[in-house]
């Protein structure tokens, strides 16, 4: 394991700059958000105020605790703080356990038919198994080339399902740029 530090305050601030303030599309299914936050997700979390209203405070510890903690980005983040990253801004646009499952099945499908580790079970749980197949992607594959490549296929599952859900829901067509624009890449 490399002991990388990622300084998820960072990230939060970097995802909550380019997230907004609040907004209130009516093409949205998600609804009015405020910093990326939907209401849903900010009820779910006690919050009772006024979307329009939520602190910027209230919106971070959200990010850290359901988006962070809850999926195990902080151990992904000592394997790969650049994974770890990826995974978070997927899961905040998609759900962390999209972000998760991805993961999975990009581990999958380079593990050489089960030759360099088991397949995993695309579950959307960052597990002991899928902790350990991450391990091994990267020390056969190396750091530097195995990460970046691990980040391509993540990024080639994010971008097909933002396609798919274009293609599925014609009203998500206005939404599609921006997310090609500014989630798939580096930010």
């Amino acid at each position: 394991m490399v002991d990388e530090t990622v300084d998820v305050d960072t990230l939060i601030d970097g995802l909550i700059e380019r997230e907004g303030g609040y907004v209130a599309n009516p093409a949205d299914k998600g609804g009015p958000t405020r910093f990326g936050i939907t209401e849903a997700v900010a009820r779910a979390n006690g919050y009772r105020g006024a979307m329009r209203d939520l602190p910027r405070e209230e919106a971070a510890a959200i990010y850290q605790r359901i988006y962070w903690l809850r999926p195990r980005l902080d151990e992904i983040a000592r394997r790969s703080a650049r994974v770890a990253a990826e995974l978070f801004d997927t899961g905040v646009n998609m759900g962390p356990a999209v972000a998760v499952t991805f993961l999975q099945r990009a581990l999958t499908a380079l593990n050489r038919n089960g030759k360099d580790y088991p397949d995993l079970v695309p579950d959307g749980r960052a597990g002991p198994q899928t902790l350990a197949a991450l391990d091994a992607f990267m020390a056969i594959r190396g750091r530097t080339s195995g990460e970046t490549v691990l980040l391509r296929a993540l990024e080639a599952l994010q971008g097909e399902r933002y396609l798919r859900l274009a293609e599925r829901r014609p009203a998500n067509e206005a939404f599609l740029y921006g997310w090609l624009a500014n989630r798939i890449g580096d930010r």
